[in-house]
């Protein structure tokens, strides 16, 4: 085998090397991907159900803020025509 020959297989076998070192931190890295993609979806299957009944929830808050909200209301007029008779 002549010098030619034996730099050109040492040049192959140095690419080959480096595509497989290459291509195994990219099957690793995709691999830890995967993982925390299922970490992922587990912690918003989570958040999904923890918020499924939050639209009752918001139903009897609406109500009880407009209810708040008509007591507020009459709680102003009185303090207006408390303002208004110490203006007097």
């Amino acid at each position: 085998m002549n010098a030619l020959t034996a730099l050109t297989l040492v040049a192959v076998l140095g690419v080959v090397l480096a595509l497989v070192y290459y291509l195994v931190r990219i099957i690793r890295a995709l691999d830890r991907a995967g993982d925390h993609l299922e970490a992922l979806v587990a912690g918003l299957e989570t958040v999904r159900d923890h918020t499924r009944p939050l639209p009752e929830h918001l139903a009897t808050i609406n109500q009880a803020l407009g209810r708040l909200w008509v007591g507020l209301r009459q709680v102003d007029a009185n303090l207006l025509q408390i303002v208004r008779v110490l203006h007097r």
